[in-house]
């Protein structure tokens, strides 16, 4: 029976949405490292008749450099392919005339070269790296906490990611720090926000229901494309684990299942509807979700 719906699913495709720490490459010293048939499962895609996009929360680099890191690790990836926060932002930032200041990492300063930086009305947060120290947080509270209306932009909401060296804490940390110290909500620009997800969308100009997102994120990958109507699939490489599947909180009663995180676009009459597939251990090694011939069908329209 799940087996007839996912196979449903796979056909009304029309469209990948690849996310990429952890997916296609592993962050780290010297750019980090492409993930093990990643390169070529990218190749396969974009030989298919699948539109493919990539989006990502990566805020440690502009996308120009960024995309230039993928394609020297193999990837053939064009930057306007690329969804990633800091253009975005500064798009909202143009739109709402305000002046931001920047507690951003060094590398993705220049995303903002554009907007008006002096006697800021807003604060922006990205992964920060080191800059992320206590002298740097205070005065972003400070700016937050003089405003009469305060207003803070979090390129993600992430809690960690994975390096080659291990696991960093990531942007969404930091947010929910100065969201509880100015007793404020930050508006989120990047995954999981619908906004975010609906651009990819409309660039490919196809519904939802068409789409499949792949992550190793759970929630802000996974879970964030099926609120906006997306299919879900996640990759057991990155961040992945079984102890984030329980404390997600999307699974509930299904925690004897610990691998379940195949998800489809739950039904009207269904708050969630799952189907017990385990995630696959990357785009390359498919062998363990017991229907790989529609996941290959799906990934790889031959």
């Amino acid at each position: 029976m799940a087996d007839d719906k996912w196979t449903d699913c796979v056909r009304s495709l029309k469209g990948v949405i690849l996310d990429m720490c952890g997916v296609l490459y592993d962050s780290g010293e010297g750019g980090g490292l492409p993930i093990e048939g990643s390169v070529e499962a990218v190749k396969r895609l974009k030989a298919s008749d699948l539109q493919l996009r990539f989006c990502t929360n990566e805020t440690q680099a502009t996308r120009e450099r960024f995309v230039a890191k993928l394609r020297r690790m193999g990837f053939e990836i064009d930057i306007t392919e690329v969804f990633s926060p800091a253009p975005a932002v500064v798009a909202v930032l143009k739109e709402r005339g305000l002046r931001p200041h920047l507690l951003v990492h060094d590398d993705v300063v220049p995303e903002f070269d554009s907007v008006d930086q002096d006697n800021p009305n807003c604060v922006v947060l990205g992964d920060a790296a080191d800059n992320f120290s206590y002298q740097n947080m205070n005065s972003a509270f400070r700016v937050l906490i003089g405003l009469q209306k305060p207003v803070l932009f979090s390129m993600g909401r992430g809690r960690y990611y994975k390096e080659t060296d291990g696991l960093k804490l990531d942007v969404g940390v930091y947010m929910k720090a100065l969201e509880y110290a100015c007793d404020l909500e930050a508006e989120v620009v990047g995954k999981p926000a619908p906004m975010f997800f609906n651009s990819v969308l409309s660039d490919m100009g196809i519904q939802p229901h068409e789409a499949l997102m792949i992550g190793d994120d759970l929630v802000n990958d996974i879970g964030g494309a099926q609120k906006c109507g997306m299919k879900g699939l996640q990759v057991r490489t990155g961040k992945y684990s079984q102890t984030g599947l329980c404390s997600s909180g999307l699974f509930g009663g299904f925690r004897s299942h610990l691998e379940i995180s195949l998800l489809c676009h739950p039904p009207p009459d269904q708050s969630h509807h799952y189907f017990s597939f385990h995630p696959i251990k990357s785009l390359q090694s498919l062998s363990d979700v017991n229907v790989v011939h529609t996941i290959d069908y799906m990934l790889f329209a031959i």
